[in-house]
């Protein structure tokens, strides 16, 4: 089975050589990036480019290159689409650290630390409003369409998990409906737009965005999983974060159920009054009820179905890369 195979040893991915696989376009997408962030306004700038120069894997954008390749070429409006997710992903983040008030992203100060939460606010409506200008160039309703509903999808997730926070009665499907709408929708959307733009039938539309989707899943699942794993160094933000902001990720949540009386009443306690102080003991339980290895497990089987999502496309080096990338959502440590 495929899932079987996703964290073996022998399976082990070089990122690096999937995005040499896009190198030349995605240099196209940042130079378009740049163009794009260009204001007489001086502090657009200033964030913008501190934010979108910060690091960051571009996975978005390069998701959207390697579908493009995989069905045959990357076109002018690929590029433009390409720009247009990391803008819309790079607003959430900067809405997210306000929301979160949070303090690192990737490993530096984040944005509201260094200028304030108004002007990080102000500069993700400026990228969301860029993103919307951009992509009417496609003259493509449909292209318009799929946006619209993307980007509301994720402000219905981010009102979702704001009312889940401090809510240790959070169910796992009310989580998953979290994460999808927040998170796995834009990685659905950047394989999705790739697809329409090449003029694909729904069948591989339909298939890509289930690809991405299932993409988008594992990492969240595994992203949530290193909240209890990863060095601070490794994960560029502080541990415990999210148990500080009182969130009930999946780790929590079957601590919470798997755990004892006496477990699970620290949990409980922790995300309702969203205490970092009590992250030893929570991360004592979520070790002793394995919640980790099953968070990793959900994360393997959306991984699974993703690749799975693939078999519609011929085989290409981009159709490999697609399906590394999925193994590689399951193995990283940052």
């Amino acid at each position: 089975m495929i899932a079987n195979d996703l964290t073996t040893a022998s399976a082990i991915i070089d990122f690096d050589s999937i995005k040499n696989l896009t190198a030349t376009e995605a240099l196209a997408v940042d130079q378009l990036i740049l163009d794009e962030l260009s204001s007489d306004v001086v502090l657009i700038n200033q964030i913008g480019h501190y934010i979108i120069g910060n690091g960051g894997k571009r996975l978005r954008p390069m998701l959207l290159l390697l579908a493009a390749k995989a069905l045959g070429q990357v076109e002018d409006h690929h590029l433009i689409m390409a720009a247009v997710i990391e803008f819309i992903h790079t607003a959430t983040l900067l809405h997210d650290d306000v929301v979160d008030e949070s303090v690192l992203r990737r490993g530096k100060e984040s944005a509201n630390a260094v200028w304030g939460n108004a002007a990080s606010v102000l500069v993700g409506d400026y990228l969301y409003s860029s993103a919307f200008e951009m992509m009417v160039r496609t003259n493509k309703m449909r292209v318009m369409e799929i946006l619209s509903k993307t980007t509301t999808a994720i402000a219905e997730g981010e009102v979702l998990q704001l009312l889940n926070c401090n809510n240790p009665d959070t169910t796992e499907a009310k989580y998953l409906e979290v994460i999808a709408r927040k998170t796995a929708i834009l990685f659905s959307t950047a394989t999705r737009l790739a697809a329409v733009i090449s003029g694909t039938d729904t069948v591989v539309e339909e298939a890509l965005a289930i690809y991405g989707q299932q993409l988008g899943v594992a990492f969240q699942l595994i992203d949530d999983a290193l909240d209890y794993k990863a060095s601070t160094e490794e994960l560029g933000k502080n541990l415990g974060d999210d148990l500080a902001e009182g969130k009930p990720t999946l780790p929590l949540i079957y601590a919470i159920q798997h755990g004892t009386e006496q477990q699970a009443q620290i949990v409980i306690d922790a995300i309702r009054h969203g205490s970092r102080a009590a992250f030893n003991e929570v991360y004592a339980v979520v070790k002793a009820t394995q919640a980790i290895e099953y968070t990793e497990k959900c994360a393997e089987q959306a991984a699974a179905k993703a690749i799975e999502s693939l078999q519609v496309l011929p085989d290409s080096d981009y159709k490999s890369a697609l399906e590394m990338l999925a193994r590689f959502s399951v193995q990283r440590d940052h």
